[in-house]
């Protein structure tokens, strides 16, 4: 097994070269033994989305947990959240076949031993060791089939209050699993609403479905523009990402969105604390103290912005890639188009345009992500601690728990090795345009000369 499918926070490969048929059914036969002699836990839930190579993956992951003698309830095809969702339903743990945004001819899996939240960093150490360990046990478990569908569909639309304003809206699918549901959900919300990219094919025929990624965008924007739509929303393949369209056809920062989200709920909840990752703009930090709460920085990942919302109790936590979690009702809730409903909730009590709401957010001046391919994994962690060593020489203040994240009075720099490939990732946002080319200046000549 190439142990190099193991990430931070998930089982990440190509298909078959990386991930195939052989892997999923070690992956099941040993995440099944782990979880009965790790956790006690003898059931588990199990889905996947519409990648091409998921039927065989799961088909044999499903064989692999039944032959250590653990349970499976099947909910077959299916978003991220909604796998989250069973294993909420079952009090059980789960696993989700999916590469989530990555490429067509890539498949993973994302698991819980704890119920609802993903394991990650020495978790899945501690899984892959006993992985290649192979001591697993033998047995016979039973699969249950189910669907979860129209439950979930009502536990995401239950808690919305409708304003008086109906609005027009466009979802872009992106032909990921979100097609199956997404009609479902809006019919009956308040809005008007039109879905591209409707058809269910895990080829992604129409374009990659990673809405942080602009060009991804292009389809959506035209779309509100030419429909003279409110906004619009794209999803990832599996439904846990989101990314917004204004009504002028820029795409939305998911920092604004995280802002409007923080100050609609600020005073309607107990605890005034809400999360960001280490990615994110410093907009949402001026506004989290503007309000008099307090922000929590966290590293990046969605099973670290799900693990420390629910931990320590926050009514929100959000990241730049277009994770949004929600707990300030009784959903507890990651879902992209529960935060489509929230929007479209958050406008129907407004009468200004989007990019009007968005007017008086601090404006700052950033690059986007960044990407710098490396021939290792090894490499990037080492570029990333030669990057530390720098700044420490130079004696920047900076934060390292995700990379590092060099402070500066007009600005910030972070420099961190990404956790879904081979990849080096920068991003910095100054004050101004001219303090934006400083910061970048000074470290992707760095990062490209030791990247060598």
């Amino acid at each position: 097994m190439n142990q190099d499918i193991f990430r931070a926070y998930d089982i990440r490969g190509k298909y078959p070269s990386e991930i195939n048929e052989q892997t999923a059914y070690l992956i099941g036969k040993s995440y099944g033994s782990y979880l009965q002699q790790k956790y006690n836990q003898k059931s588990c839930i199990v889905s996947c989305d519409n990648r091409l190579s998921s039927p065989m993956l799961v088909l044999n992951l499903i064989k692999g947990i039944l032959e250590s003698g653990c349970n499976v309830i099947n909910y077959g095809v299916t978003t991220t959240p909604m796998n989250y969702y069973g294993r909420y339903l079952n009090q059980m743990p789960g696993i989700m076949v999916t590469a989530s945004h990555n490429p067509k001819d890539e498949n993973g899996f994302k698991f819980s031993f704890e119920k609802m939240v993903n394991a990650r960093g020495e978790m899945i150490e501690d899984f892959k060791n006993y992985t290649i360990a192979g001591q697993f046990l033998n047995g016979m478990g039973t699969e249950t089939k189910n669907d979860i569908t129209e439950k979930y569909i009502e536990y995401l639309k239950y808690s919305m209050k409708w304003g008086r304003n109906k609005r027009k809206v466009i979802i872009d699918c992106g032909n990921g699993v979100t097609c199956l549901i997404a009609r479902k959900v809006l019919a009956g919300s308040f809005c008007d609403f039109e879905i591209i990219n409707e058809e269910n094919d895990g080829t992604f025929p129409n374009h990659h479905p990673d809405p942080s990624v602009e060009k991804n965008m292009e389809q959506l924007q035209k779309a509100v523009l030419s429909k003279k739509a409110d906004f619009g929303v794209a999803y990832d393949g599996d439904g846990d990402r989101i990314g917004i369209v204004m009504e002028n056809g820029e795409i939305m920062p998911i920092e604004h969105f995280m802002v409007l989200m923080i100050r609609d709920m600020y005073y309607n909840v107990p605890t005034k604390k809400f999360l960001y990752d280490i990615k994110c703009s410093k907009c949402v930090s001026d506004e989290i103290a503007k309000l008099g709460g307090e922000g929590v920085m966290s590293r990046t990942g969605a099973s670290y912005t799900q693990f420390e919302t629910l931990n320590q109790g926050l009514p929100f936590g959000g990241e730049l890639s277009g994770h949004i979690f929600f707990r300030d009702r009784d959903v507890d809730c990651g879902s992209a188009i529960y935060a489509t409903l929230r929007l479209i909730e958050y406008m129907s009590r407004r009468s200004e345009k989007l990019s009007e709401l968005c007017a008086n957010i601090p404006k700052y001046y950033a690059t986007e992500e960044m990407k710098f391919p490396t021939k290792t994994d090894e490499l990037k962690f080492q570029v990333v601690n030669e990057i530390k060593d720098f700044v420490i020489k130079e004696n920047y203040p900076y934060i390292d728990i995700d990379g590092v994240r060099v402070n500066f009075s007009n600005g910030w720099a972070l420099v961190r090795a990404s956790n879904t490939g081979k990849n080096i990732t920068f991003r910095a946002e100054a004050d101004s345009p001219d303090n934006l080319e400083m910061l970048k200046n000074i470290f992707i000549p760095l990062i490209k000369k030791l990247n060598k």
